[in-house]
């Protein structure tokens, strides 16, 4: 099969840090104070998914619009389709640069989210991302004159204190230290040694504090087997890049990845069987999906579509279904790009990573407007099997 090509903006495939604006965009954010009741609150003896023993299921949260009311529903609607949120803030840089201790906005924005969660009966799992979804090469938000390196004492100190914020405020279960990291490492091979350094001191430093809690880092599948020309630096397709993996043991409590197959197999063939396996034979670790979906309308030239979807979520229950310890799939609901996309212009975002977003518009289970797809009840099963 011939690799991909795509544009190097478009070769990461997702900025997942954008579904969380929403929340904290237009209308505030509900708090606890201010939300109606609700006849899924969480019970105080309810058991956590993720002390079940079976594989807990999950979304980004992301609701169609930032009114009170759109917040709500979407909670309601997680709450009946899943286990958990992952949630993956990017790291206010100034606001812990310093140190763990203070007040700010992007704390309460955080604690809303957590908030709303235990709400409706959600538990939560945090990934801290540092660097730009819609382009893994470079940080997201660095202040004005800071070194964009995982070698710069300020960004290895915000990172390391806002993760320890994290740990003592909501106690995760499961916790990531960065997203797709071998998208970054790739670019930036001078810089790995600096953030591997960076990762084992944190992971030492929070199972200092809380040694339940399970640390891992999140790897693009489809690019750590070089499917995409631009990363691929000449490597065959399927060749996994395992030593980018492997070099983050033993401090890896569990291996956790994505993976967005629709740009690789986007005909009628489907999924190529085994596609996952490899990870199976690789580790006896548990195995996880920390993000990753399928399109139902066409991308370009790929002719996805709801079959698709369904192939997809098949594809992964059946090669590494008895293996995952989580599985978060990344939408619920496909994205109203009328409303998202004005006001992430209106924030900043340029015009060439709001066409990278268009390509996730369709990724949900569910239609903008709520209405499910036939693979929502197959998620919904798999979920109830258990």
């Amino acid at each position: 099969m011939n690799k991909l090509k795509l544009p190097d903006r478009t070769a990461v495939l997702f900025f997942a840090s954008i579904l969380i604006a929403s929340l904290a965009c237009g209308s505030p954010t509900p708090t606890p104070a201010s939300m109606p009741p609700t006849d899924s609150p969480q019970d105080a003896t309810r058991v956590s998914a993720f002390a079940r023993g079976r594989t807990a299921y999950g979304f980004f949260p992301s609701p169609p619009d930032s009114s009170f009311e759109s917040i709500l529903d979407h909670f309601e609607a997680l709450h009946e389709h899943a286990d958990f949120i992952l949630f993956q803030p990017n790291v206010p840089w100034i606001d812990f640069v310093d140190g763990t201790e203070g007040e700010s906005a992007s704390r309460e924005e955080r604690r809303n989210v957590i908030a709303l969660s235990r709400r409706f009966g959600l538990d939560w799992i945090f990934v801290i991302d540092p660097l730009n979804g819609l382009n893994r090469s470079e940080f997201y938000g660095l202040p004005e004159g800071w070194k964009p390196a995982f070698s710069n004492p300020d960004v290895r100190a915000a990172f390391t204190n806002f993760t320890l914020w994290v740990v003592r405020e909501f106690q995760p279960s499961y916790l990531g230290l960065a997203s797709e990291i071998n998208t970054y490492l790739d670019a930036h091979p001078d810089d790995a040694a600096n953030y591997l350094s960076l990762y084992r001191d944190v992971y030492d430093r929070v199972k200092a504090e809380a040694p339940d809690t399970q640390i891992f880092v999140t790897f693009q599948w489809d690019d750590l087997n070089n499917m995409f020309e631009p990363a691929s630096e000449g490597r065959p397709a399927y060749q996994t890049n395992w030593d980018q993996v492997e070099a983050f043991e033993p401090r890896l409590d569990l291996w956790v990845i994505s993976s967005y197959p629709f740009f690789i197999y986007p005909g009628d063939a489907g999924i190529l069987d085994g596609y996952y396996t490899p990870l199976l034979g690789r580790t006896e670790k548990p195995l996880a999906v920390a993000e990753g979906g399928w399109s139902t309308e066409p991308v370009g030239p790929l002719a996805v579509d709801e079959a698709g979807q369904v192939a997809y979520l098949q594809a992964l229950h059946e090669q590494l279904g008895e293996r995952l310890v989580f599985w978060t799939y990344l939408l619920l609901d496909d994205l109203n790009m009328d409303w998202i996309g004005p006001n992430a212009l209106e924030g900043g975002m340029s015009e060439s990573d709001l066409e990278t977003l268009n390509h996730f518009a369709h990724i949900g289970l569910r239609h903008a407007d709520g209405e499910p797809k036939p693979a929502l009840a197959l998620w919904d099963a798999y979920r109830g099997d258990q």
